[in-house]
């Protein structure tokens, strides 16, 4: 079982940068899928970015081009490097694991972390 714990969120004004961070504990994330997912006020959650555990990528066409995903098996970590930061992009993020995962469906990741607030705002 892995544990997930997300830092990095804040307050940025639009155009700015923020960089997530997401740290495991419990067991290597060397075999998981990892993604990141945002839920703004009032909406569903939507999931805008995932690497799976042969380092492909994907990502939500929202945030092609601004946001970059990255893993660093040797810290245990993932992180996600958010630039061109606009309003719309505020909300929680939250990091999620899926054993064995391929990044083929916003659906099915086991394990969550507590979030992130990341707000958007002049």
């Amino acid at each position: 079982q892995v544990q997930l714990v997300e830092s990095g969120g804040g307050l940025v004004q639009p155009g700015g940068s923020l960089r997530l961070s997401c740290a495991a504990s419990g067991d290597t994330l060397d075999y998981y899928a990892i993604a990141w997912f945002r839920q703004a006020p009032g909406k569903e959650r939507e999931r805008v970015s995932c690497s799976n555990q042969y380092g492909r990528t994907w990502y939500d066409d929202p945030v092609k081009g601004r946001f970059t995903i990255s893993r660093r098996n040797a810290e245990n970590a993932v992180y996600l490097q958010t630039n061109s930061l606009k309003p719309g992009d505020t909300g929680v993020y939250y990091c999620a694991a899926q054993l064995y995962g391929s990044c083929s469906g916003p659906a099915g990741y086991d394990y969550w972390g507590q979030g992130t607030q990341v707000t958007v705002s002049s």
